[in-house]
């Protein structure tokens, strides 16, 4: 896999940089000036310089090693990072460096620093642990170096409490540390994958609205389209010039189709309500389906203040079920009403002739519609009883205020 994929892209590659910048320049220069300034100030033996020198630098050798190794796993959280992800041999080679290292000073000096090494290599390990087995861990290692810490001040004669408190403070600062950083990187990289994860989802959403819109466009054209292609093959021999303005009328259905297609790939579609309740007039009547409006407009008083998002979606509403009516029924009446109550209003549509199974409802249709509805406070419902169907939408009138200027 190429280097530019494995790295986290702008600012998020550079908190991962300065996270593992921070993780083990902090540790390692810590390391260095604690036991460079205790081999300074110590008159120590060459063996005590050499090896404090070697271990040290075995020391830094594996914290970088391990730091970037853990940067690149899963989430401090833990489900991520299994103990099988520990690099077995860094984290031996570590430890027993800092084993070496920590006797070395209490045997050569009875150092306070002593525990510094093995709380920076416990501190990494705990970074590798799921949290149940961290938090025993952190109990155990800072039970063990005050163990240690109080073995050492019996030997030494020191019966301070300091002696065998310091230890496991400096343990558990060091562990504390390490987990805080790692853990605001972790942070960053969960919440990067949420947006990355929300942006896809607004893509998925918006290529679902696409469809659903273009379902609308393209099924009610396609539906009129047939009919009056059916009508004009009828009436070819028996009445050719009807049959000749049928097709005209196809063709005319026909670039309307290529033209909203157009509109709805560009996002400049604008269906209203007003236009649908006429549209869908005029084409129930050319399919020999008798249609009343209620009132005459069709819009009852003060509709026409409702907002464009709303006057869009009832739109819609009306074109699917005069798509129904055509493809679902064999209707030979239809009425569409509207009424405005107490700042809602009700757009239903009745027909007769409808079949036994009510229309398809998936994804596209009238489900889609129901869930458009109701994330603009509204409600949905159809019912078909005794052949006759009943779409109803009721929905808040939100006030355009354009429209009231």
């Amino acid at each position: 896999m190429p280097h530019a994929q494995m790295e986290p892209a702008d600012d998020l590659g550079r908190f991962r940089r300065f996270t593992w910048w921070t993780l083990t320049g902090t540790n390692v220069l810590s390391l260095v000036g604690v036991v460079g300034g205790w081999l300074i100030t110590t008159a120590a033996a060459p063996w005590v310089w050499v090896a404090g020198t070697v271990t040290s630098g075995v020391i830094a050798a594996a914290i970088t090693l391990l730091f970037t190794h853990r940067l690149s796993l899963g989430s401090l959280t833990g489900a991520e990072v299994a103990p099988a992800d520990m690099p077995v041999a860094a984290v031996a080679m570590g430890v027993v460096a800092a084993t070496a290292l920590s006797s070395v000073m209490l045997t050569a000096d009875g150092s306070r620093a002593w525990p510094l090494a093995p709380a920076i290599m416990a501190s990494i390990i705990v970074t590798y642990l799921s949290p149940g087995r961290r938090w025993q861990f952190i109990t155990l290692a800072m039970g063990g170096a005050a163990a240690i810490g109080a073995v050492d001040a019996t030997a030494s004669g020191d019966h301070t409490l300091w002696a065998v408190a310091l230890p496991p403070v400096i343990v558990g600062s060091v562990i504390w540390i390490t987990l805080g950083i790692l853990w605001s990187w972790d942070v960053a990289e969960r919440l990067d994958t949420a947006g990355r994860l929300s942006a896809d989802a607004a893509v998925k959403d918006e290529r679902l609205r696409f469809a659903a819109e273009l379902h609308d466009v393209q099924g009610h054209h396609l539906q009129v389209i047939a009919l009056k292609s059916e009508l004009a093959a009828r009436l070819v021999e028996a009445d050719p010039q009807r049959a000749a303005a049928e097709m005209r009328e196809v063709r005319r259905l026909s670039v309307d189709a290529l033209h909203d297609t157009r509109a709805v790939a560009y996002g400049y579609r604008d269906t209203t309500l007003g236009a649908e309740i006429t549209n869908a007039t005029r084409v129930l009547a050319a399919a020999g389906v008798e249609t009343r409006t209620n009132p005459p407009s069709g819009l009852p008083d003060g509709a026409d203040h409702l907002d464009t998002p709303d006057r869009q979606l009832l739109g819609l509403v009306v074109r699917e079920a005069t798509t129904n009516i055509l493809r679902h029924s064999a209707a030979r009446s239809a009425e569409i009403g509207s009424e405005l109550s107490d700042g809602v209003l009700c757009l239903r549509i009745r027909n007769d002739g409808a079949s036994s199974a009510a229309p398809a409802v998936d994804g596209s249709g009238l489900s889609s519609l129901a869930a458009r509805v109701g994330a603009r406070g509204g409600r949905l419902t159809w019912t078909n009883e005794s052949e006759r169907f009943t779409l109803t939408a009721t929905l808040p009138l939100h006030v355009d205020s354009e429209a009231e200027r």
